[in-house]
């Protein structure tokens, strides 16, 4: 390897953002394959920043935080009934994370529901169940989790999880709760970012967690090996929009990590221009490597592309799906 991978605690680096990372000035577009040869064994790096990553605590309201650092963004609701997370987070955080949760109150872990089914956010299920917690999560999740699955962008085979980590109960479409005198509105996208993304929707707190189908300030990976695409980004970011008001607090998958409604569309228009941009010259019949050099993402790169999803592998991942 004759660069490094770049620092990966600052967004909270994850196997979803593996991109290229160690693309040198001038040298190309590196395939996602490419670049996990080059990282050889990814997980264990990821394992290894998370197990020293700080976790950043952002106290919101209604008894809702976020906790940023393991992964993906963690939402925690705090209560009589016991703790609630949305989405579990990396292993190798468990000692910070309970350090963190411990900051917000004493109450015992007892909930947890995942987003969808990717390391980044999945990989803490089995500790919080040893806490106490029951898993809850959409059908899909528990159908990737449960066996091994294939991202063939990162040419990476992930285990099916230990039982303890699989969720026990399960949705099609959506659910109703109500924990820690909230009501919580869960409710599946479709195909999106995969096709087991779900939102949580704190009602009266009015904070919606909408996990990697907003990536703040930054190219999102989309998962085509496990359902995802770019026009289900889109719906899902629609969705969003419809749900959230101004007054709402939006929670990102990835990126800062306490947002609004105005990022979120932002992020969303960023979405459909770079479509649009990459459909037409796909219409025309260019291949990619042309599509690429036409840099139809050049006008959201300041703002958008300088993280790990890379203007060159975004709009790979935008031509998959046009």
């Amino acid at each position: 390897m004759t660069q490094a991978l770049p620092k990966m605690t600052r967004r909270g680096f994850c196997l979803c953002c593996i991109a290229s990372a160690s693309l040198a000035a001038g040298s190309g577009w590196l395939s996602p394959r490419q670049a996990y040869a080059e990282a050889r064994n990814i997980v264990d790096l990821i394992r290894a920043d998370a197990a020293t990553a700080k976790i950043t605590v952002h106290k919101l309201r209604g008894g809702v935080s976020v906790l940023e650092g393991s992964g993906g963004n963690v939402g925690v609701l705090t209560g009589p009934d016991g703790k609630l997370l949305v989405d579990a987070g990396i292993t190798a955080s468990k000692p910070r994370m309970l350090e963190a949760l411990a900051s917000l109150s004493g109450d015992p872990i007892r909930h947890l529901i995942n987003t969808h089914w990717h390391f980044d956010h999945a990989d803490g299920n089995e500790w919080v169940h040893a806490e106490g917690a029951t898993i809850l999560a959409h059908e899909n999740t528990r159908k990737h989790l449960s066996t091994m699955q294939r991202v063939e962008d990162w040419d990476f085979n992930f285990p099916a999880l230990a039982p303890g980590a699989i969720p026990t109960e399960v949705f099609s479409h959506n659910k109703r709760l109500t924990i820690n005198r909230s009501t919580l509105q869960l409710q599946h996208y479709g195909p999106a970012h995969t096709d087991s993304d779900i939102s949580v929707h704190f009602v009266e707190a009015d904070i919606l967690h909408v996990a990697d189908t907003f990536w703040n300030g930054i190219y999102p990976f989309i998962d085509y090996s496990t359902g995802g695409n770019i026009d289900g980004m889109i719906i899902a970011a629609d969705a969003n929009l419809a749900t959230a008001t101004d007054k709402t607090i939006v929670i990102p998958g990835h990126g800062h990590p306490v947002s609004n409604r105005a990022e979120l569309k932002e992020y969303r228009d960023m979405l459909v221009a770079i479509r649009e941009n990459v459909w037409k010259l796909k219409k025309q019949e260019r291949s990619l490597d042309a599509i690429i050099a036409a840099k139809p993402t050049a006008a959201y790169d300041a703002k958008w592309g300088q993280f790990v999803i890379t203007p060159d592998l975004f709009t790979k991942l935008v031509y998959q799906g046009v």
